[in-house]
């Protein structure tokens, strides 16, 4: 199932986002609320700390196979730096693929789509034990 979790009315509609679940809550509560398991993807796309990262925050902590975030490397960089300064480890932080998806040199929103879920895929079916 997909969810979108987004607390901007504007963006979260069902005319942009047929069929699928959409959650208007602050990402904290609501990944609180959807309790990713080991069988779960969280992917930020938002661009916006104030939504990503509390979304990441709680990504990181759980058991989610995969966390992935969209934006630059240099974005990545200063991701980095803000959930360390909310006292995340390094382990943890590294647990986020930022860029996110497999480096095709996608650039429409299809391909990088395409991207991010080759990659999810790669990771789901990964021998355990691979390296990330």
């Amino acid at each position: 199932a997909v969810h979108v979790v987004d607390p901007r009315a504007a963006w979260a509609t069902a005319e942009r986002f047929p069929g699928v679940s959409l959650d208007d809550r602050w990402p904290d509560d609501a990944m609180a609320a959807l309790r990713p398991d080991r069988r779960t993807a969280v992917i930020t796309l938002t661009h916006d700390p104030k939504l990503d990262d509390p979304a990441l925050s709680a990504a990181i902590r759980s058991p989610a196979f995969y966390i992935g975030a969209l934006g630059s490397r240099k974005t990545h960089g200063k991701r980095i730096e803000r959930l360390t300064a909310l006292g995340h480890s390094e382990a943890e932080i590294a647990r986020i693929r930022g860029p996110v998806g497999l480096a095709i040199g996608a650039v429409s929103p299809a391909e990088i789509s395409i991207s991010i879920l080759a990659e999810v895929t790669q990771i789901l079916h990964a021998p355990p034990g691979s390296p990330p």
